[in-house]
């Protein structure tokens, strides 16, 4: 999903799943899905990517606000956490744009697919900058998870009969966007692990979605300003996409840690299959049956390393 960093789970927060808390979680996966689903229906009528990243981020960053103020929220950072706030808004800003960049052209589904490989980039980062030895269950993981997204993005091109050339140059620039956003959130998530811990939850969301919601309006600003949808639909898409986003954040830092369901929170990357069956419906978007079983491999890897116990 397209998310700014949360903390690392403790053992502690590996709480029992109550129904309530399944049923939130499953929640915040679908209004994910179909905020990318929204995001498409924006792009198909007039809207670019950085207007999308603009509205959404800016209007989140307004509730997380309210939220901070409401709760009280201590405001103090130091020099350091400052800085490493301000890093991981620009790579989280960076993701954004190349997640939606990757939706603007692939079915929805295969975009979210080849992004959910990020627990891989993740796991390169923190080997690269900090020397930590990859988990066992990530080494295994990481071949099962690259064949169920090869077959899931039909790379020989038999789904499609296209032939492999001609596929991926339908493709290609696609599926870079997504693999790009999956490397900088998985940059993102260690900076975030190794650097933030201290800092609260809602109060890094809040700073990086002002970093991504400032950043990206400075961009719209050499670019002839924001691309406004030009047709009703493309309203609806803009607006939901937004109201989606900023709804399911809000939850996420409000309810799941008074449901003790944050250690469970793997659970959430389920958003492609959600994705999947909204595309189909709203969008006439569909994916061949082997690309259906590679889809089905990679949400499974993900969801059981996220599960995995600590």
């Amino acid at each position: 999903m397209s998310s700014p960093p949360t903390s690392p789970d403790s053992p502690a927060s590996f709480s029992r799943l109550t129904l309530t808390g399944f049923l939130t979680l499953l929640l915040i996966a679908l209004m994910m899905g179909a905020n990318h689903v929204a995001a498409r229906t924006a792009f198909n009528h007039g809207v670019d990517v950085v207007t999308a990243v603009t509205f959404r981020s800016s209007v989140t960053a307004f509730v997380v606000a309210l939220i901070l103020w409401q709760q009280k929220v201590s405001l103090q950072l130091s020099a350091r956490q400052q800085k490493n706030l301000l890093l991981i808004g620009i790579l989280i800003a960076v993701q954004s744009v190349c997640l939606y960049s990757s939706v603007a052209r692939l079915p929805v589904a295969l975009a979210l697919l080849a992004f959910n490989t990020y627990p891989l980039s993740t796991a390169f980062w923190a080997r690269l900058l900090y020397g930590h030895r990859p988990e066992r269950a990530v080494l295994l993981a990481m071949p099962l998870m690259l064949v169920g997204l090869a077959l899931a993005l039909d790379v020989f091109g038999a789904a499609s009969g296209l032939g492999a050339a001609q596929h991926w140059g339908q493709i290609g620039v696609g599926v870079a966007f997504a693999l790009a956003a999956s490397a900088t959130f998985g940059l993102a998530l260690v900076i975030t692990q190794h650097e933030t811990t201290e800092v609260d939850g809602r109060l890094r969301t809040f700073t990086t979605m002002v970093t991504v919601a400032v950043l990206a309006a400075a961009v719209s600003s050499t670019q002839s300003g924001f691309h406004l949808p030009n047709a009703p639909v493309g309203w609806w898409g803009l607006g939901a996409l937004t109201f989606l986003y900023g709804t399911a954040f809000t939850i996420m830092f409000t309810v799941l840690p008074k449901l003790g369901v944050v250690g469970n929170s793997a659970i959430m990357n389920v958003e492609p299959v959600f994705a999947l069956v909204l595309a189909w419906a709203v969008l006439d978007q569909s994916i061949a049956p082997m690309q259906l079983l590679g889809a089905g491999v990679v949400v499974a890897t993900v969801v059981c390393l996220g599960l995995r116990k600590r």
